[in-house]
């Protein structure tokens, strides 16, 4: 009976143990998740309100009396079918025209698509190329999310990009299909997801593995062709991934990205040569890739995607420019939705190319101009009513904001409708109707972006702002930025966090405790040392040699803590088989790592961790006003300067921006730290030579004295190179902040 209590007990406790590891996780889960949505990841409301023919977007009658008739809802359809051609990550600079015969050899995909540039030449009536400028995130789901209903979406939307839901938001997709139309897909399958059962015909191919440059375009070339030529189909979109992939792969630089342009440059030959006069030909990139193939970001090359515009028939009234137009990104969906007779998407804020209504080059300039406007009009009717439904459901726009964008409508509403009652002689007034109707949607696209874009980057840039202003001519610079007296701590709790993931997972469940009560005292420790070491100001800064030492204890009280000894018999062998069960093969490596990286993982962690010594008595330095406290030793000295000690009285605490305001004193601060801990750890592996060499003839020397001492060189080997990636994970920090300070004064300068 004794024994079965004993058992019980430990089946309670490996259960308690279990729901405690589950807890601990989804706290650090939950933390992260909160911290992140209250700053990066805002949410934007999602409105299920849908466009339809029999409500008009606004008071007014609609162009040309058409209102609910097939074919011609809001506006009469230009076009009765249209062929999407999306190129998987397709930038800007691949497609452009080339006025070099011959592109140079360290950029291959220069001039690859070289029947764009043909029919722009030959056909310059029919067809025009722009530079689409993408809002970020560029990552597929939500650059095809965008794509389809006109709005903007989240960065909070970036985490689905692998595992996409089903659009809720009214899309150009559900338009097509309450209008009947068929629709016919193929490729990427990521639209099986956003749009289930939501086509008449498609062929979908996984888009997961990168490495894969012709599985999802030889698929799509199977099909095209013959599904044009049936004639069964209203839109036909067809989403070719060779591109990126080989982004990924290769880069854009490499010869294969070269030949992957050539084929998608012959499968648009294919296209138009098969064009009938009712159909528009749409190629568009989703996005641009960086240098070395990659997207999701920013920047510059991420952001610019290819957009290019063809029909049979005239569709401009001019030339094309010199250098193509930079458009919005969205702008398709509005314009799409017009020229195919549909209502715009609800949510939609883009607006319409206003070029694409004129009415061919043969067109008069007064009824060119005026159906432009009537588009425009239209569009911003839609716009508006999008605006008043937003924000009656939520607080997210300014009043101020949001009152003046209305004014700004109405006046131009009301200058297009005395313009429909007075049509002759008002040349003027129409291009006057037209900029209020473009200034008005560029204005609420430029207001949903402001809350749409996480709030904590335009918060900091006009404190950054502001306090750049008061201190340019008072003090040093790192008084404006208060707001990143944590960014070094942060950056290594961070770090910390990442690595104690796996190396948890290398323990047994009953572990999991043991390591939340460990660092728990690790932060004990930091924020004892917080409480009894001042913040000296400008510097020298320094650790004092019994909190190393306590921190190098830790790591050895966590080594045996974690139920390991410094003998072979203990060694956590199960570790070799996480997440491999079945075993490693042949392999060696691995299963060494694994072991390795269960024994060690307190050295790792301490070691990587040790810069937190230097950086944590300035994290906790006091909030609010404060007075600068001197090192033992120097109150003299305070007092010799009162007036001074009574100007900064007032100064806000600047915490870990206190190192960067003496870059030499924190370079001295880092040093010195590192080898107090190094001279720590070759005390210890000294003893246990000592110990060693002392009791060689010991029956227990080979049991137990020399097992030690090779735990111990093991483990001040990974101490070591844990050390130095903690150090320069903290210079990496203080580069960038740097490098950004250096960016943000000259933007200043400006």
């Amino acid at each position: 009976m004794r024994w079965l209590g004993i058992g019980t007990v430990y089946l309670q406790m490996q259960k308690v143990s279990v729901l405690l590891f589950l807890a601990w996780v989804c706290f650090l889960f939950y933390a992260g998740i909160a911290l992140f949505t209250s700053g990066f990841l805002l949410t934007r409301l999602e409105l299920t309100n849908h466009s339809s023919c029999q409500e008009p977007p606004g008071p007014g009658s609609l162009p040309w009396g058409h209102r609910g008739q097939p074919g011609a809802c809001w506006m009469a359809a230009r076009f009765s079918r249209v062929v999407l051609v999306l190129i998987d990550a397709l930038r800007f600079d691949f497609a452009q025209p080339q006025r070099s015969a011959e592109p140079p050899a360290s950029l291959p995909f220069l001039g690859k698509l070289g029947s764009l540039q043909k029919i722009l030449e030959t056909q310059p009536h029919h067809a025009r190329l722009y530079r689409a400028q993408v809002d970020p995130p560029t990552t597929t789901m939500q650059r095809l999310k965008a794509l389809t209903t006109g709005s903007l979406p989240t960065f909070i939307d970036a985490g689905s990009n692998f595992a996409s839901h089903a659009i809720v938001e009214d899309n150009l997709i559900k338009q097509l299909n309450s209008a009947g139309r068929r629709i016919v897909f193929m490729g990427d399958d990521t639209w099986k997801a956003l749009f289930p059962g939501a086509f008449s015909q498609a062929f979908f191919f996984p888009s997961f593995n990168t490495r894969d440059l012709h599985t999802v375009d030889n698929g799509i070339l199977e099909h095209l062709y013959p599904t044009m030529d049936s004639g069964e189909w209203d839109v036909l979109i067809a989403h070719f991934l060779g591109v990126d992939h080989c982004g990924h792969r290769h880069g854009p630089h490499h010869p294969e990205m070269a030949k992957k342009l050539s084929q998608m440059d012959q499968v648009i030959q294919g296209l138009v040569e098969r064009l009938e006069n009712d159909t528009l030909l749409v190629v568009a990139g989703d996005h641009g890739m960086t240098v070395s193939g990659d997207h999701g970001g920013d920047s510059e090359l991420e952001v610019s995607a290819a957009l290019f515009l063809y029909s049979p028939t005239a569709l401009f009234p001019s030339t094309p420019p010199e250098e193509p137009e930079v458009i919005p990104q969205i702008s398709l969906v509005p314009t799409l939705a017009l020229l195919l007779g549909l209502p715009i998407p609800f949510g939609n804020i883009g607006e319409v190319i206003a070029e694409l209504f004129s009415g061919g080059k043969d067109s008069q300039p007064h009824s060119s101009a005026l159906a432009q406007a009537s588009a425009l009009h239209i569009n911003a009717q839609q716009v508006s009513r999008f605006l008043h439904t937003y924000s009656a459901a939520t607080q997210d726009f300014q009043v101020v904001e949001l009152r003046r964008l209305q004014n700004l409508f109405s006046k131009a509403s009301a200058d297009y409708q005395w313009l429909l009652k007075n049509p002759q002689g008002a040349e003027e007034t129409l291009k006057t109707v037209a900029a209020e109707l473009q200034q008005f949607l560029r204005g609420a696209r430029a207001a949903d972006l402001d809350y749409v874009v996480p709030q904590i980057y335009r918060h900091m840039q006009e404190e950054f702002r502001g306090r750049l202003e008061r201190t340019r001519s008072e003090g040093p610079l790192t008084v404006a930025v208060y707001q990143l007296g944590s960014v070094y701590s942060a950056a290594m709790v961070t770090a910390l966090t990442l690595l104690a993931f796996p190396l948890l997972l290398l323990h047994t469940e009953r572990i999991s405790l043991v390591f939340l009560l460990l660092f728990l005292q690790s932060f004990l420790l930091l924020h004892l040392l917080a409480a009894g070491v001042p913040v000296p100001s400008p510097g020298p800064f320094t650790v004092p040699w019994q909190a190393v030492s306590a921190w190098a204890l830790m790591a050895a009280q966590t080594f045996y803590s974690t139920g390991h000894q410094p003998v072979f018999p203990a060694i956590h062998w199960h570790a070799a088989f996480v997440g491999f069960p079945e075993g490693h093969g042949s392999s060696t490596w691995l299963p060494a790592l694994l072991v390795g990286a269960n024994t060690f993982a307190s050295h790792l962690l301490f070691a990587v961790g040790c810069p937190l010594l230097l950086l944590w008595p300035f994290l906790c330095e006091s909030q609010g006003p404060k007075k600068r406290r001197h090192p033992p030793g120097h109150e003299a000295e305070a007092k010799v300067r009162p007036e001074e000690e009574e100007g900064e009285e007032g100064e806000e605490p600047l915490m870990e921006m206190r190192l960067r305001d003496a870059p030499h004193h924190f370079s001295a601060a880092l040093l010195q730290l590192g080898l107090k801990y190094l001279f720590v750890l070759g005390v210890q592996i000294l003893a246990c030579v000592l110990a060693a060499s002392i009791l060689r003839r010991h029956l227990m020397v080979w049991k137990v004295f020399a097992p030690k001492f090779i735990f111990e060189a093991l483990g001040f080997i990974v101490s070591s190179v844990g050390l130095l990636l903690g150090i320069a994970l903290v210079m990496r920090v203080d580069g960038a902040v740097s490098s950004w300070f250096r960016q943000l004064v000259v933007s200043q300068q400006r």
